[in-house]
């Protein structure tokens, strides 16, 4: 079973349909003891990053996400919730993440052309940076889609995969069993739908 973290923030409903579209159990729940039976987890979400976090560590859900994380269980974050298992967010100034992969969030308006426009909105080929058993059903070159104004920097040793906008971002991220995804899984077709179903087959490991 999948279970879906839902605390108020991120389109659910779509990510557990496209989890039932390949055959997955998914549960959208904000029940610890739910999480904590669950074989994989997923932290969605969409916004700013400070109220993200906030509406997290309120519902003391930021903890819950650490603990299991620290005991091995598989967590993807997606867009927004990969970007805070970050250590820190430079959104609309310096906000705290969950601290599971070192690094920071930082604007892509920094690092891109000036005529770029932000959000970087549209459909992007990934550039793999390492193996991962993330990516076993697809190729480098598949396409995913992206939405998004900030990006995960100062990482390079977890980088899975990057995408080009006029300079190359991170798309995918992993430190053992924790990973991410900038990109949209559920929003990417057969690609994403891949790629959900990859994760759904990891199991339980050793905290990295």
């Amino acid at each position: 079973m999948v279970a879906i973290v839902d605390y108020g923030v991120g389109n659910l409903f779509s990510l557990k349909s496209s989890l039932a579209a390949i055959g997955a159990e998914a549960v959208v729940t904000s029940d610890p003891e739910v999480l904590a039976a669950a074989d994989q987890i997923i932290l969605p979400g969409v916004g700013a990053f400070e109220d993200a976090a906030k509406k997290l560590r309120d519902t003391g859900l930021d903890e819950v996400v650490k603990t299991l994380a620290a005991r091995g269980k598989p967590l993807m974050g997606i867009c927004l919730g990969m970007q805070m298992l970050f250590e820190k967010s430079y959104e609309f100034g310096e906000h705290p993440g969950l601290g599971l992969i070192p690094g920071a969030v930082k604007p892509i308006r920094d690092v891109i052309p000036a005529d770029y426009k932000i959000p970087h909105i549209g459909w992007n080929g990934l550039r793999f940076r390492q193996e991962s058993p993330l990516f076993r059903y697809i190729k480098e070159g598949d396409f995913v889609y992206f939405v998004h104004s900030f990006y995960a920097a100062d990482c390079p040793e977890f980088v899975l995969a990057d995408t080009e906008y006029g300079a190359y971002l991170t798309a995918a991220v992993a430190k053992g069993n924790v990973m991410g995804c900038q990109f949209h899984p559920e929003k990417s077709g057969a690609v994403g739908l891949s790629i959900l179903k990859a994760f759904t087959e990891m199991k339980e490991e050793a905290p990295c």
